[in-house]
């Protein structure tokens, strides 16, 4: 992978000798990436199915969870038909006449003191951790006490803690989502009957975009919300890919209007987007030829602080040749409602649109370098050849410019300078 800077006058490619190991041209190996099409919801039992499907050996999962200390149980996995689509139906069968109840403080224990690899531990803990908070806040219980019931037994450890164990197995780096569906109805639990979707699974998918169905059942369980809200890096469409294989795990019942299973497509980063994030965000549009223009900047400000991507003010000749703005505000998804409230509020607009769009983020990161005005922040991008351009950002540049009295022309040229002597090379 080449790298690059941008210096304020364009683009110099770093060809120095010695600034460049021969070790940045070689290809990167492919991010191998799992796509959740949860078209009919998602359950701890559907994902492990799924990755059954996919040719996870349910018997070398057991052993590793054997290790743990986690006995009395045995996984059985049948092949069953959907709405003749084949898939794997898995269940977790108790050996033990009774199993062992665990509140939230004991599970955390049992995964520290695992022997499971760094990854399964981290994403053990983490899945647990978001139906514990999400169990406490509703139930009125502190997080430690939190009793595990339907998600804490046997079935949902092995649920959870397999289905990490598969993804580590299958070499998967990125999971991507479709919008998660959500049932009707009442379903029957510890607490008693509660409303479809459960409190748990609504409060664990706060932030992921979710839709309503008239299926009268629970379609996605708390554990099912928690495994994916914690491994899917987006939310949309399926990314693009070079698609290997494709699993299909069941559920229990049979729905009349769709197939119960979830389908995980698994593949490989198309080559033109390797180094390239996909997600799908929300653009709110209004057109404006009535307001005060001081107005403008204190809204924007306004929208930024409530957590937009970005604003961008566009000139324009509206009905009687008048002069106006198109104000267009690129969102996430679960604040449209929130921003278009906003700018109802704070402009002369009686309405405006909204519609979902899907981008590419080049990935990136932030790298901290010494240069003479201390420890500074620059950013790393990756385009789509693989080539890294570490940018010195606006805002660093600004402050030291303002604070130094100098031209911000003269901070970009330190700063680019800096980066060359720098280690990350």
């Amino acid at each position: 992978m080449a790298r690059v800077l941008y210096f304020p006058s364009g683009l110099v490619p770093i060809l120095k000798t010695g600034l460049l190991s021969d070790n940045l041209y070689k290809p990167k190996k492919k991010i191998m990436i799992a796509y959740f099409d949860c078209f009919s919801g998602i359950s701890g039992d559907m994902v492990l199915g799924a990755f059954a499907d996919l040719g996870v050996d349910m018997d070398l999962v057991k052993d590793k969870l054997y290790r743990i200390s986690l006995t009395g149980f045995d996984i059985t996995v049948n092949t069953v038909c959907r709405s003749g689509i084949t898939a794997k139906s898995l269940q977790v069968n108790l050996t033990e006449n009774k199993a062992p109840s665990r509140n939230y403080a004991e599970i955390k224990s049992l995964i520290k003191k695992s022997g499971l690899s760094p990854f399964v531990k981290e994403a053990g803990l983490g899945i647990f951790e978001k139906i514990a908070r999400a169990e406490a806040k509703i139930h009125g219980t502190p997080l430690e006490k939190v009793h595990f019931h339907e998600v804490g037994g046997i079935d949902s450890l092995v649920d959870i803690l397999g289905a990490a164990i598969s993804m580590e197995l299958l070499g998967i780096k990125k999971v991507v989502s479709s919008r998660i569906p959500l049932g009707t109805g009442f379903v029957t639990c510890s607490h008693g009957n509660l409303p479809v979707p459960a409190p748990a699974t609504l409060s664990i998918l706060k932030g992921a975009p979710v839709y309503g169905t008239e299926i009268p059942h629970e379609l996605t369980t708390p554990t099912g919300a928690a495994l994916v809200s914690f491994f899917a890096e987006s939310f949309g469409s399926i990314p693009d890919m070079l698609i290997n294989k494709i699993g299909y795990g069941a559920g229990k019942r049979e729905h009349k209007t769709r197939p119960n299973i979830l389908r995980i497509i698994t593949g490989s980063a198309a080559l033109n987007s390797e180094y390239c994030q996909d997600d799908e965000i929300t653009v709110i549009e209004t057109v404006i030829d009535d307001m005060n223009p001081e107005i403008y900047g204190f809204l924007m400000e306004r929208l930024f602080k409530a957590g937009v991507l970005d604003v961008v003010w566009i000139p324009a000749f509206m009905k009687k040749n008048r002069p106006g703005t198109i104000m267009q505000v690129l969102c996430p998804m679960e604040l449209q409602g929130a921003i278009a409230a906003l700018i109802l509020t704070e402009t002369t607009s009686s309405g405006l649109r909204h519609y979902t769009v899907g981008r590419k983020k080049l990935s990136r990161r932030m790298l901290k370098i010494d240069t003479q005005f201390g420890e500074v922040e620059v950013k790393a991008m990756v385009d789509p050849k693989g080539v890294e351009q570490i940018v010195p950002e606006y805002e660093v540049c600004k402050k030291i410019a303002t604070e130094k009295n100098i031209p911000i022309k003269t901070v970009y040229a330190i700063i680019t300078g800096s980066i060359f002597e720098s280690k990350i090379l």
